[in-house]
């Protein structure tokens, strides 16, 4: 939309940046205390995607690229956590955390699908999702400096609920009230064909 419709000033684009920074911190925030996995995962989309639009308006080559690495990975990565949720919901008929606990004692290998989702969803090195928040950081923090404190908070937040979630699905004690079925190897291979990609833009990100 900017290139064919550019204001007339860069002054109008600051706001929607700083808009954008603060709307991921608070959207962030709001999933820390989310009680419904569907919602917590929903609300991580949302806030990495101020990321996004702050990277996309501050109109660099870098930013741009960076902006669209995080959009590839974390369309893969939310696919697969909400995949994930869907399994539990199959198995608990719930979305409440407090009702998913335990899950490791019985489904080990889906604690494995967790864990990665997981973990590519705090942009851990040396994800995609890694290689796309950091260009955004340098892009963002190159246009203003002190934007490293929403930058850094959101960073924390994040990490901080994606913690939340995978301890709050996979330990703790697990209910005496449920009869779960075991896991069928189409959902394995569900997940398998959310993570291959994944690894495969790391290893080779020129694949894009």
């Amino acid at each position: 939309v900017l290139p064919i419709c550019p204001p007339s000033s860069n002054m109008f684009i600051y706001p929607f940046i700083m808009l954008s920074l603060w709307g991921m911190i608070m959207t962030s925030l709001i999933g820390l205390r989310q009680p419904d996995l569907k919602s917590l995962i929903a609300y991580s989309s949302v806030g990495h995607m101020g990321l996004v639009i702050s990277a996309a308006l501050v109109q660099t080559q870098w930013g741009l690229t960076g902006a669209m690495l995080l959009m590839i990975a974390h369309g893969l990565t939310s696919s697969a956590l909400f995949c994930l949720a869907n399994v539990n919901y199959e198995r608990t008929h719930s979305r409440a955390l407090l009702l998913l606990q335990g899950a490791q004692i019985v489904f080990p290998l889906m604690t494995t699908w967790w864990i990665i989702a997981s973990l590519t969803n705090m942009a851990l090195p040396p994800s995609i999702n890694f290689m796309g928040e950091l260009i955004i950081f340098s892009t963002v923090l190159d246009w203003c400096p002190p934007t490293i404190i929403l930058l850094g908070a959101g960073a924390t937040v994040t990490a901080g609920y994606t913690l939340y979630m995978l301890l709050s699905t996979q330990h703790s004690k697990l209910s005496q009230n449920l009869m779960l079925s075991p896991m069928q190897t189409r959902e394995h291979l569900l997940f398998t064909l959310h993570i291959i990609p994944l690894i495969l833009l790391m290893l080779k990100p020129s694949l894009m």
